[in-house]
């Protein structure tokens, strides 16, 4: 039988947003939710499309970006399990802002509009709900914006990777201990170039605060690269 949502539910409650909903709309969610697979750069939408509906990874990792008229990739955040996404044009009802595709092979859970227009009409409380995932991510990028407007290079890299370690503070009780990262999407996420960024985490390697291989960064010490972070400001 094919997969749903319900299959994911333990994974989906280790995300302190899902975690925190009321039990009908987390139910409501896992039964409404579809599962989709997704080969790599496989897109979920792009900028531009209309809304349709509201998102969860499962497995993999989604890049949430856009493209300028140079070629040149902008990368806003990386979305890994059990992180949700797609909450903007849910409130708006506006065109997609941005493109979001897989880095690699992907699993996501989609509820479409319909059905979230059905649940939220049945139960209007739970706008508020999911308004908290609106929220939180308006608080990050507030974060991430005040960096790249303050921060050398080295401390908005040591942002990001611990940002990345818990998920954009969904994961409640635990850290990533390697993330999917390759040199040249960290690069893009930060804006600068790959040689720069190359020597960044040559450098955070060199204090031990992480292990750079092939594709992926390993944190080996987590509150110290939160420390190098702080110590741009």
């Amino acid at each position: 039988m094919p997969k749903t949502a319900r299959d994911y539910r333990e994974l989906l409650l280790s995300g302190r947003w899902f975690q925190g909903l009321s039990a009908g709309f987390s139910e409501r969610l896992l039964r409404e939710g579809v599962v989709r697979e997704l080969p790599a750069d496989g897109r979920v939408f792009s900028r531009g499309d209309a809304p349709d509906g509201l998102y969860a990874v499962l497995d993999g990792s989604i890049r949430i970006g856009g493209v300028g008229e140079s070629g040149k990739e902008a990368v806003l955040a990386v979305v890994e399990a059990p992180q949700w996404f797609g909450e903007i044009a849910v409130f708006d009802g506006l065109p997609r802002t941005h493109d979001a595709s897989a880095s690699a092979s992907a699993t996501v859970a989609h509820v479409s509009t319909p059905a979230l227009d059905a649940m939220l009409a049945e139960h209007p409380a739970w706008w508020r709900e999911l308004g908290l995932l609106v929220t939180t991510k308006l608080r990050l990028a507030f974060v991430v914006m005040e960096d790249m407007a303050l921060l050398p290079l080295l401390p908005r890299v040591a942002r990001r990777l611990a940002l990345m370690a818990d998920a954009h503070g969904e994961l409640s009780d635990r850290s990533r201990r390697v993330l999917r990262a390759p040199q040249e999407l960290l690069a893009a996420m930060v804006s600068a170039s790959r040689q720069t960024t190359n020597q960044v985490l040559k450098e955070l390697e060199a204090r031990g605060l992480v292990r750079v291989s092939y594709g992926e960064v390993e944190i080996l010490d987590l509150p110290g690269l939160r420390a190098a972070a702080d110590a741009g400001r």
